[in-house]
């Protein structure tokens, strides 16, 4: 990828984290840490990886991008508006009344969305049960499922790594946002993930580890995915919740709160800044 390119991305996934910021506090709810930490990921694969077509959301030949934990489901909305999915107007209207964008995702409200997802843990085996279909079907269509690190809690989670593993789902990638936190505190004081990658490998996956902020490496990491035949591949991506705000980064506290009004304009603020050292960093 060239620098210009890689600038290109890297300011996308600002601006998405402004609309963020933007849509949460006009909503008064939702959460931001997560989505925050997430920005680069789903700019990567919105701007780069996927196959998709915004004016023809059900393209026979579109990859499956499964959101498992739904709550972060606001990084998913600003960056299907960028990606022209809808205005980037209706950002506002972020868990109203009656609005398409409600605080879980829900699939027949607005097309784009594969599943409606709400209770963690069952991501994974809904985009299992998609790859099987496709590859009994001889489609050449990528299954992606994003999913939080708090998840690995769930015990139907790992039946539904073991189920992808035995049937070598090689068409099915699964991207851990692994940012150490959860409602209620960090990870490993909640319930210890110890050996992730360790985890996964005996679970019989190939897995990589990227930083989840360079997208470049993500980009890399899904290339050499799709590379790996006869097993399924795990992405673990080390992410910081609430990237981009220096106040709120790696806090907890932050998994499930929207900013006030003067939160709102001091995170703006961080985010104009650091869109001029994005600009400034590839202009050396």
């Amino acid at each position: 990828m060239t620098d210009e390119r890689i600038k290109e991305l890297e300011l996308q996934a600002n601006d998405i984290r402004i609309s963020i910021i933007d849509m949460l506090e006009d909503a008064g709810s939702g959460h931001t840490a997560g989505p925050l930490g997430m920005a680069d990921v789903f700019t990567a694969f919105y701007f780069e990886i996927l196959k998709y077509d915004p004016k023809n959301p059900e393209w026979k030949e579109r990859d499956r991008l499964i959101l498992s934990n739904g709550h972060i489901v606001p990084v998913r909305y600003a960056t299907m508006a960028h990606a022209g999915y809808f205005p980037l107007d209706e950002l506002k209207t972020l868990r109203k009344f009656g609005s398409r964008l409600q605080g879980h995702p829900e699939r027949e409200r607005l097309p784009g969305l594969e599943t409606t997802s709400g209770p963690l843990g069952s991501g994974l085996g809904q985009a299992a049960g998609m790859a099987f279909g496709l590859r009994m079907d001889a489609k050449k269509n990528r299954v992606y499922c994003f999913t939080s690190d708090g998840e690995h809690d769930a015990g139907n989670f790992w039946e539904s790594a073991m189920f992808a593993a035995h049937h070598k789902l090689s068409n099915l990638t699964v991207v851990v946002d692994r940012n150490n936190i959860q409602i209620n505190g960090f990870t490993e004081n909640v319930m210890a993930l110890g050996d992730l990658k360790g985890k996964w490998e005996s679970f019989g996956w190939h897995v990589i580890e990227v930083d989840g902020h360079n997208i470049e490496a993500i980009i890399d990491a899904v290339h050499e995915a799709h590379a790996i035949q006869e097993k399924p591949t795990c992405i673990i991506a080390h992410t910081i919740p609430g990237k981009g705000i220096p106040e709120i980064e790696n806090m907890y506290e932050w998994h499930g709160k929207p900013p006030s009004t003067e939160e709102e304009q001091r995170f703006l603020k961080e985010l104009r800044t650091l869109r001029g050292k994005i600009e400034a960093s590839h202009a050396e």
